[in-house]
């Protein structure tokens, strides 16, 4: 359960690491620069804690889809981003296929 709560974490990060990295405009401002480099690290670091009881492939399908849905809602309310009926319907199958690989899924990691 603990390496879910890691996934998460690094979900979050990386999200945020991206909106900030549309906010530092091309690097040109320190703050939201600065703020990209911490959490695309924090991702980063989470996600390897996470691969080392969840298969690398899940985890990673997981924190892509679940990354892709994440910022397109934080483009959507905060950068005015249009989300457009073939985008809606993409994120949707990203959705789903994210809730069937962990419903249904019995990949395992191997030592």
């Amino acid at each position: 359960m603990v390496s879910w709560i890691y996934l998460l974490i690094s979900v979050v990060a990386e999200a945020s690491g991206t909106a900030a990295l549309v906010a530092s405009k091309g690097f040109t401002r320190p703050l939201p620069t600065a703020l990209m480099i911490c959490s695309y690290v924090g991702a980063l670091f989470f996600l390897s804690l996470t691969i080392r009881t969840i298969p690398v492939g899940v985890a990673y399908a997981v924190w892509c889809g679940i990354g892709i849905v994440l910022i397109s809602l934080i483009a959507w309310i905060f950068f005015g981003q249009k989300l457009d009926s073939p985008a809606i319907l993409g994120i949707t199958f990203i959705v789903i296929g994210v809730v069937i690989l962990n419903a249904f899924s019995k990949a395992t990691l191997h030592h």
